[in-house]
């Protein structure tokens, strides 16, 4: 495909051919239609289920937006095109400003909008509508000028058709009602006049109220999908263990500082990440993916921290090829990838080639999740629980005695197709020895 078009005089912005995650819609326009914009310059964002990434400008000139935002993305599709400026510094066809073809005006004749083209409401406004809208005012044959649009400079977008369908299905039925009436003799309306209300039953019915409708954003749909996906594919167990977290609390207290000193925040998730490396050697088969015919077992281990995003919510980024970082490595890495997931800069490839997951969901409190849904198309996730001292049996000189230990519980989340009890329980006893016994030999 090229992305010259037929008279050369505009570029086309294409999406990106790889994409991480779910199908791919436009997020954001970050410039208007008409607007002049330079080579390289971020024009548009296209979001997935795990990342957002921006498209830049392919050159410099005038912007013409093909896809509306909400509209979906195939890999290579055209998102717009920069028309480049005519030596008289000629404005740009058009025909071509909102990237559909617009119908010549015919004031004898004035039509009502179609739902399934851009349009002009009663007023002459102009209405651009994406793909998304156009398809659900169709599905409901709704009139698109009788909406407000919440948009830039007043365009509808699937948010406003979303709220218009909720408020309809909230209204009473009065257009059935008055049929039903109109149609029945006079005897008959005052033979069906409804009985007093009596005192002790509410007047507004037994449902309970509803405070708001809150539209789905497209990372929560596409998250949904995925989970409901990964549960029906895959058979989950969970194995639960507990780990004393005395020996990494001891290391981290002694080289926090000296980790500090380049820059770098040793947290507990560098260690988690560095012993699920070593716990690996114990089952190979939970850094797989499974197949019809065979399961795929992988060499780097690819390990992807969840990363929750408030109400948006959650990212994995991937640290590649843990099996090669030290421990200072592993935290570095961690620390940059988390950093640009809160700031929404993660590129493609920083959320891409994951082999495995883990999930601290103890950061929040949960001493115990299951099952963690595992991120398909991988083999199985680790959860850690919070950390928090209890008591616990130990020997000492062979006599038992309690103390006051920091403990937290740590689980296996399996595809069943792929592991066994056996393999889950020997990865886990490995993982929480190498916790135990930090720093690991070799």
């Amino acid at each position: 495909m090229t992305d010259l078009n037929a008279n050369s005089q505009a570029r086309d912005i294409i999406a990106p051919l790889e994409q991480e995650g779910t199908q791919a819609v436009v997020g954001n326009w970050l410039k208007k239609p008409g607007d002049f914009v330079s080579k390289d310059e971020p024009v548009v964002e296209l979001e997935t289920d795990k990342v957002v990434v921006e498209v830049s400008a392919p050159a410099d000139g005038i912007l013409q937006v093909v896809l509306e935002e909400g509209a979906q993305a195939e890999p290579g599709a055209v998102l717009g095109r920069v028309a480049r400026e005519s030596a008289g510094g000629a404005e740009p066809p058009k025909e071509m400003e909102s990237g559909f073809a617009q119908k010549p005006e015919k004031p004898e004749q004035p039509t009502a909008p179609e739902p399934v083209t851009g349009t002009a409401s009663a007023s002459g406004r102009e209405m651009r509508l994406s793909p998304a809208v156009r398809r659900l005012v169709a599905e409901h044959d709704l009139e698109p000028a009788e909406i407000e649009g919440t948009g830039k400079d007043g365009r509808l977008t699937r948010a406003d058709v979303v709220q218009a369908l909720s408020a309809m299905e909230q209204e009473p039925e009065r257009a059935a009602t008055g049929a039903r009436a109109a149609s029945e003799a006079p005897e008959a309306k005052q033979a069906a006049a409804p009985s007093p209300t009596p005192a002790s039953l509410p007047e507004s019915g037994g449902g309970p109220e509803v405070s708001a409708q809150v539209p789905h954003s497209r990372m929560r749909r596409s998250i949904a999908e995925h989970m409901q996906r990964s549960v029906t594919e895959a058979p989950h167990v969970t194995a639960v263990f507990e780990a004393d977290f005395s020996a990494i609390i001891a290391h981290r207290k002694k080289h926090k500082a000296e980790f500090a000193d380049q820059g770098v925040n040793l947290t507990f998730t560098a260690y988690f990440v560095a012993a699920a490396v070593r716990a690996m050697s114990a089952a190979p088969e939970v850094n797989s993916r499974w197949h019809e015919d065979y399961l795929e077992l992988f060499k780097d281990i690819n390990i992807g921290v969840g990363a929750a995003l408030g109400q948006k919510g959650l990212i994995v980024p991937v640290i590649h090829k843990a099996q090669d970082l030290s421990l200072l490595g592993i935290a570095n890495r961690l620390q940059a990838l988390t950093e640009a997931a809160r700031s929404n800069a993660l590129k493609g490839r920083d959320v891409q080639g994951g082999t495995f997951t883990i999930s601290n969901h103890g950061v929040s409190g949960s001493l115990f999740a299951s099952p963690i849904i595992i991120n398909q198309p991988q083999s199985a996730i680790l959860g850690i629980g919070a950390l928090e001292k209890r008591v616990v049996v130990r020997e000492v000189d062979g006599i038992d005695s309690f103390q006051a230990r920091p403990m937290a519980y740590v689980s296996l989340t399996i595809d069943h197709r792929v592991l066994d009890g056996s393999q889950t329980n020997a990865w886990l006893s490995r993982f929480v020895e190498v916790l135990q016994t930090w720093p690991p030999e070799g």
